[in-house]
């Protein structure tokens, strides 16, 4: 098991159908940096605590707003012209890099967040619910394939 969570992000990311699930779940308005660290909450078997969820939302919003979000949609606004202009395909890709950057900031920094005094269940906690946007379905099919790859995971680590 990854100790920090942008190793652990980057490793579960890298499975099948997770970097699927999470675009899925950007698109209906979740935030795939909190999904992923509810996920690394859930895998290193933290209790989840409401006022810890409620300090990473907070901080992931204002992250995404002031700094992922303006990354982002610069990028996707330069999609289209960017196929025809190889100078501006280059700048496209440098704010990519950019706003990788700035989401593994905030995965440390909501890593910095999750750091406490909470006690390790000797279950998987489930953290993975809080991370629903509001008005998301409940049983959300992303939530659903990281449970999938995680479970799938666990039993490889535990040689079953």
């Amino acid at each position: 098991m990854h100790t920090d969570l942008w190793n652990f992000a980057l490793k579960l990311y890298a499975r099948p159908g997770v970097e699927a699930a999470c675009l899925q779940w950007q698109d209906q308005g979740g935030d795939v940096c909190l999904l992923l660290c509810a996920a690394w909450l859930r895998e290193r078997g933290r209790i989840p605590n409401e006022q810890r969820a409620r300090a990473l939302h907070a901080q992931a919003r204002s992250w995404q707003a002031e700094v992922v979000k303006p990354l982002r949609s610069l990028r996707q606004q330069w999609r289209m012209a960017s196929a025809h202009d190889a100078q501006l395909a280059s700048l496209r890709d440098q704010v990519k890099g950019l706003e990788l950057a700035a989401e593994r900031v905030l995965l440390e920094r909501l890593e910095a967040v999750s750091e406490g005094g909470e006690a390790e269940s000797p279950s998987h906690a489930d953290w993975l619910q809080w991370a629903l946007p509001s008005g998301a379905r409940l049983h959300h099919d992303a939530l659903q394939k990281l449970r999938a790859v995680m479970l799938t995971t666990q039993d490889a680590e535990d040689g079953v």
